[in-house]
């Protein structure tokens, strides 16, 4: 065999080698950022079950409890204001999943101060609609914060690819940006205080 035919085996075969490795290293990507967005619809899918659960719980509690009108108002433009806040993969930044999760905090802390003052309406308590209820938003909150920790799993899975040589230099190549996390809110180190007049 001639030297250049043999040079050009060795070339076309390096060649076949590297668009291979880039080949397997991009598909690692679109499956790993296809992983993410999956991850990020379970949790918008768990938050929306949320909002649905929420008109129950407060017609219940209006009915029983019309004189903590503040409380009620307070659950409704908190549920209005988190589910205005649109977040999709696309525009999955840092600076919108923050706004994002101050959003669901205003509600959750809505949420938990209407519980505090359904504690005072034992006769609500004991209603079997509003168990079911407020046991399903209680599932629901378990559901949210499980969908939230699958959603960091996938995106430290596919932030790890992004970032590690060698398949920074194919994530560069074709755009592909870390995702952000969700952090636990401010604060959330400490215990809450619940007072009870």
């Amino acid at each position: 065999m001639k030297k250049g035919v043999l040079n050009t085996i060795i070339v076309l075969a390096v060649i076949g080698m590297i668009a291979a490795w880039m080949m397997t290293t991009y598909n690692k990507l679109v499956t790993q950022e296809e992983n993410v967005e999956q991850a990020w619809g379970q949790v918008e899918n768990q938050y929306q079950r949320r909002f649905d659960l929420i008109p129950n719980l407060v017609a219940m509690y209006k009915e029983a409890a019309r004189v903590e009108h503040d409380n009620y108002v307070d659950v409704v433009e908190a549920r209005a204001k988190a589910t205005q806040m649109n977040i999709n993969p696309q525009n999955l930044t840092e600076e919108n999943l923050d706004a994002f999760q101050n959003a669901q905090g205003e509600l959750s802390q809505a949420l938990g101060r209407l519980m505090v003052v359904i504690e005072k309406y034992p006769e609500l308590k004991t209603n079997d609609n509003f168990i079911k209820v407020s046991d399903q938003l209680e599932g629901t909150e378990n559901r949210i914060t499980y969908a939230r920790d699958i959603f960091n799993e996938t995106a430290q899975t596919f932030n790890t690819t992004v970032r590690r040589f060698p398949g920074n230099i194919i994530a560069a190549m074709f755009g592909f940006e870390k995702k952000p996390y969700f952090k636990s809110e401010a604060g959330a180190e400490r215990a809450p205080k619940i007072e009870f007049d």
